[in-house]
């Protein structure tokens, strides 16, 4: 096998957003790009057999130019069909590749890929050198502090090396293992406990990599303390459920002087994409699903989170009457 020199911390995004399913599509992917214009995005996990067999790639592959950075994630256990993806995705015009060794569905791992695949190390390696030799966009990979039984730190950090010596460029783990059988994947999120002391020996054991901590963070301060220890520091669930709590990433993280956005201003400037993506024969509910979200802490959120739901699945929810109700929440200072 090549042996590559992996890139260390020198391109690392500090900060990004977890892929997760039926969650990061590129409408989400807009909104948070509203709250920051620095963290690095993802896709939603994509099957590489599925791409390169579509005659409709554009249904997996196209993003909106304002999401940049935007790594596009793919799942596979096949280099042959990771070598076309990894073309597609470069002159798609990606920042950079993820692979999937992390998620726990029991559809993907039946397929032989996702955190089953953490027991193949070889069988990662081959999926990263061939993501490597065919596009010039950092690849990175994504994964558990282990699977099932095999948990021990040893297994782990030899996972990491096998990989390296691949070519990848960035690890981000989730510091919980898979447990395959008996836990669905929203289980997989909770039940296994969280050793961020696992993954702080893997990269004392592994100074020279560039390994970003993912799992429990629901805060800012959470990731400032982590970046004293990890290169990065990737959220999940907290951003797609609770997108202002991150709203002053850029300047704390970043340290960029911007004014701190509030939920109106956000949503009146996507009113734009809004209205074009009606034009294009979209639902409001594409959008608006994620949208909702934004408004929490406020008074009579529930409430105004209802009408914008119940509306938009009716197919009822006129751009005049989103910008009415934006208004009123604009009015009380949001």
């Amino acid at each position: 096998m090549k042996s590559y020199q992996t890139n260390t911390i020198n391109n690392l995004h500090k900060i990004s957003v977890a892929p997760m399913m039926d969650c990061t599509d590129k409408h989400f992917r807009m909104i948070i790009r509203k709250i920051s214009s620095k963290a690095l995005l993802y896709t939603e996990m994509i099957v590489a057999q599925s791409l390169v067999y579509t005659e409709k790639k554009e249904r997996f592959l196209d993003f909106n130019s304002e999401e940049h950075p935007l790594s596009i994630q793919f799942g596979s256990d096949d280099p042959k069909m990771l070598k076309e993806a990894a073309k597609m995705a470069q002159d798609w015009g990606y920042d950079e590749i993820n692979f999937n060794v992390g998620c726990p569905s029991p559809r993907v791992c039946s397929g032989n890929f996702g955190a089953s695949l953490m027991k193949e190390p070889t069988k990662v390696a081959k999926c990263i050198e061939s993501l490597k030799n065919n596009c010039s966009i950092p690849v990175t990979i994504k994964h558990r502090i282990g699977v099932d039984e095999e948990d021990s730190f040893n297994k782990l950090d030899s996972f990491v090396k096998e990989v390296a010596n691949a070519g990848a460029d960035r690890f981000t783990v989730h510091a919980r293992k898979a447990i395959l059988k008996g836990l669905n994947p929203k289980q997989n999120r909770t039940v296994p406990p969280l050793k961020y002391d696992v993954v702080q020996e893997l990269k004392k054991n592994n100074p020279k990599l560039a390994i970003e901590i993912n799992g429990g963070f629901t805060n800012i301060d959470q990731c400032i303390k982590a970046l004293n220890d990890f290169d990065g520091v990737m959220i999940g669930r907290s951003a797609y459920n609770h997108p202002m709590r991150w709203s002053e990433i850029d300047k704390r993280i970043y340290g960029v002087d911007t004014a701190s956005k509030k939920t109106s201003e956000i949503i009146f400037s996507l009113v734009p994409y809004i209205e074009n993506h009606l034009k294009n024969e979209g639902k409001t509910w594409d959008i608006c699903k994620h949208l909702i979200n934004l408004v929490e802490s406020i008074p009579k959120a529930k409430i105004w989170r209802n009408e914008i739901s119940t509306r938009s699945i009716k197919k009822e929810l006129s751009i005049d009457y989103l910008i009415k109700l934006t208004s009123e929440l604009q009015k009380m200072g949001y």
